[in-house]
């Protein structure tokens, strides 16, 4: 029997929060024992919900070809597909119109809206994006990461308006370097006054708070399932419809064709001409599923835990000396749970292998695939390293199953190493 917990404070049913597969993982440490994992890795890709799983297990007995097969398994594993599709159109707060491609991850997602914009499109994007937002433009104005929110409004204001022809503003929602979130309702409004259209990288925010591309008035906004819990390889860009039949197709074969003899017919539907061959129907089928999961347990008891594990995290890291927070906008600028802060005197490789082997703490450490951010991010070191490149930072992040242990083990840790220094 399924049962709920009541908060009396508010007299509102309190939903638990989705358990995670391998929330018991053991791992080795240096000396042969074996520790629970702690797991701080989550905006690399976060673990696989129990939901997920399910959902998928449930899927596969019945799993088939979607769209052009006549039996029985087919048909209710294209309605599972297409039952996936308004799933996440609504997780998102999409529109009537919008279409929803499943791809693989943001970074294709991104490439896919590459490849439909209209020609002579001008991309004005920040320097602190990741480079999935970075690389795939043809014609770009990088503009350089603003000292406070208000000049990124006032910086994207500028370039569009200098901008002749269609544009394009990219952003991401939620850093994915320091976590801190940026303005998109404001850039949004700042687009349109110029007729511009607007794409929001939503990879790090949607599985840490909630989103509506409806309210905030976005075009385009694209995440993957790797980092939602749903860690079996897809991804959606949701947005406006109309760049997306206007351009060939991202991929030709069957199911973008409508027609082949001498002259090709594209399919006209978004969704279809941009999804040729056999989808991955699992990978949609779980994608749906973090987002009915997350949805379900509702954002107030996901935010109020995080932001609790944040605070805690943060307040032990200003505790020990030789290590630094790094941030744009400041330490009390809202974010989602990231965290990236050097340790003096080492590494962030070292320091990343070190709580690896020593306490079975998984971090991340490098520049995030945001090089151009990390390196300003680190331009007040004064070894040099970060003139010649070499210089990285480590990345704690935390989501669904992060415990409280995890943290204070992680801070725990770098105070050890630290004094070691």
């Amino acid at each position: 029997m399924t049962t709920t917990t009541r908060d009396f404070r508010n007299s509102a049913e309190v939903r638990p929060i989705p358990t995670i597969v391998g929330a018991d993982l053991s791992v080795p440490v240096r000396g042969g024992r074996l520790v629970g994992y702690a797991n701080l890795d989550y905006a690399a890709s976060a673990p696989c919900l129990t939901p997920v799983s399910e959902a998928v297990a449930a899927a596969l007995p019945a799993y088939s070809s979607v769209h052009r097969g006549a039996g029985y398994a087919s048909q209710l594993t294209t309605a599972r597909y297409e039952q996936a599709r308004h799933t996440v159109r609504a997780f998102v707060g999409a529109r009537p119109s919008d279409a929803a491609v499943f791809v693989r991850n943001t970074t294709d997602a991104t490439n896919l809206l590459a490849r439909c914009l209209p020609e002579g499109t001008t991309v004005v994007v920040f320097e602190t994006e990741h480079h999935a937002s970075l690389l795939p433009w043809p014609d770009v104005v990088r503009l350089p990461a603003p000292a406070f929110p208000g000049e990124a409004v006032r910086a994207a204001d500028e370039a569009l308006a200098a901008v002749e022809g269609p544009a394009l503003l990219v952003v991401t929602a939620a850093s994915n370097v320091t976590g801190e979130l940026w303005p998109v309702a404001a850039l949004a409004h700042i687009a349109h006054r110029h007729g511009a259209r607007i794409f929001v990288d939503a990879a790090q925010l949607v599985p840490h708070r909630p989103l509506n591309l409806t309210a905030l008035d976005l075009d385009y906004v694209a995440f993957s399932g790797h980092k939602l819990y749903a860690p079996f390889g897809a991804g959606v860009l949701v947005g406006r419809p109309d760049w997306l039949t206007a351009a060939d197709p991202y991929l030709r074969g069957g199911g973008a064709s409508k027609a082949v003899a001498q002259q090709v017919e594209w399919c006209e539907d978004a969704e279809q001409r941009h999804e040729a061959g056999t989808p991955n129907v699992l990978g949609a089928i779980a994608l749906a599923a973090a987002c009915d999961a997350l949805s379900a347990t509702g954002w107030t008891p996901l935010v109020r835990e995080e932001e609790r594990l944040l605070s805690r995290l943060r307040a032990g890291l200003a505790t020990i000396e030789g290590v630094r927070e790094l941030g744009l906008w400041g330490p009390e600028h809202p974010r989602v749970g990231i965290v990236s802060f050097v340790v003096e005197g080492r590494t962030a490789r070292e320091v990343a292998e070190a709580l690896s082997a020593e306490y079975g703490i998984g971090v991340r450490d490098g520049k995030f695939c945001a090089h151009p951010f990390v390196s300003h991010l680190l331009g007040g070191l004064e070894d040099g390293r970060c003139q010649d490149g070499t210089a990285s930072a480590v990345r704690a992040s935390i989501g669904v199953g992060t415990a409280e242990e995890h943290v204070d083990r992680l801070v725990a840790a770098l105070r050890e190493l630290a004094s070691r220094s």
